[in-house]
């Protein structure tokens, strides 16, 4: 089985390492692995059984902690192979920690495409903190936090209990709809909080023993927030998130060699695409396509359709392109394949 790893991202100070405490002090995560810059950076002094000269340490939580040292494929297979020699104790997941300023995609880019960290390990999700006092400025001058909330699967809003200017964290909260509006946001300092909710990122759910789809596309939120045909949210920084629906089985010619070109010609502006597609070859099992920009994971393939619908259905999330230029595209393409056949049966 795969070791799911999750990324905790965060723009600076917004509050990464309060949330990471945290989770280290629960018990439910003792068998997790946790992948930091720096020990000092985030003051997880208060978790180390001894200070240490090795890159892993052992927390009083029965947590691992390591450092990136260079790496981050090198740190991945050390922990892998000190856990199947017995070096250290078996952990079943790993939470990476990123910088404040990194962008989350050349992470992903080696969990996906080294081969011998595919074999190991698998994107469970990317968690990304978000400072409810200071976001709003931050979300305006930086697109690099722009694209760590776009990204993730999980938004957690941090520093609530703080006495913030009501009129300012709605503005904020709408902000965050319009980037994100398919990750489910949680708010540290609610009642209904949950940790546990931060990491059911993944495709398959071991809990009831099965792929769950609808949690994972979540493209439902889209048609709730619209009621009109488009189904899309726009922000002004360029970012969108639309779903495309295709009604009918699509050629898997067409459908791979269209996704092929829009993947190789405008790959660093799609932030994330998620979709269950119906190929007309084998429309009984259903496609799994999930990438982050020119990144895609290895089509998954199912065994059955989770529901009774069976139509295809994408979600992108781009940077500076509009809905109505993905859904040209394919319309393209596909019209381009009929006239072939058509061609072709004469």
């Amino acid at each position: 089985m795969l070791i799911p790893v999750t990324l905790l991202t965060g723009f600076l100070g917004s509050g990464k390492s309060t949330l990471l405490s945290q989770i280290l002090r629960d018990p439910e995560f003792a068998n997790a692995a946790v992948i930091v810059n720096e020990f000092g950076e985030i003051g997880l002094d208060d978790f180390l059984v001894t200070h240490s000269e090795e890159q892993t340490v052992e927390m009083t939580t029965g947590c691992l902690c390591c450092t990136v040292r260079g790496d981050i494929t090198q740190t991945l297979l050390d922990l892998y192979e000190k856990r199947e020699t017995g070096q250290i104790a078996p952990f079943n997941r790993v939470i990476i920690e990123t910088t404040g300023l990194a962008d989350p995609a050349p992470v992903i880019h080696t969990l996906v495409t080294e081969p011998r960290i595919a074999k190991r390990y698998m994107l469970g999700g990317v968690v990304c903190t978000i400072d409810t006092v200071n976001g709003l400025a931050t979300l305006a001058k930086h697109e690099e936090c722009q694209k760590q909330v776009a990204v993730a699967d999980r938004l957690v809003y941090m520093k609530t209990d703080i006495d913030v200017d009501e009129a300012a964290l709605h503005d904020l909260y709408n902000e965050i709809k319009h980037l994100n509006p398919l990750a489910i946001k949680q708010d540290r300092h609610g009642v209904d909080f949950n940790l546990s909710n931060l990491f059911n990122t993944t495709l398959y759910d071991p809990k009831k023993d099965h792929y769950d789809v609808a949690r994972w596309l979540n493209d439902t939120v889209l048609h709730t927030h619209h009621n009109d045909h488009d189904h899309h949210h726009h922000h002004n920084g360029g970012i969108e998130t639309f779903s495309l629906i295709f009604d009918d089985p699509l050629p898997s010619s067409a459908f791979l060699l269209a996704m092929q070109l829009l993947i190789s010609n405008q790959g660093k502006d799609l932030l994330r695409i998620k979709g269950i597609v119906n190929l007309q070859e084998q429309s009984d099992r259903p496609i799994i396509l999930h990438g982050v920009q020119h990144v895609f994971h290895e089509p998954l393939e199912l065994d059955t359709w989770p529901s009774e619908d069976q139509r295809t259905r994408l979600v992108f999330i781009t940077r500076n392109i509009p809905k109505q230029t993905i859904e040209l595209f394919f319309k393209t393409w596909l019209s381009y394949h009929a006239e072939q056949v058509l061609e072709m049966s004469r």
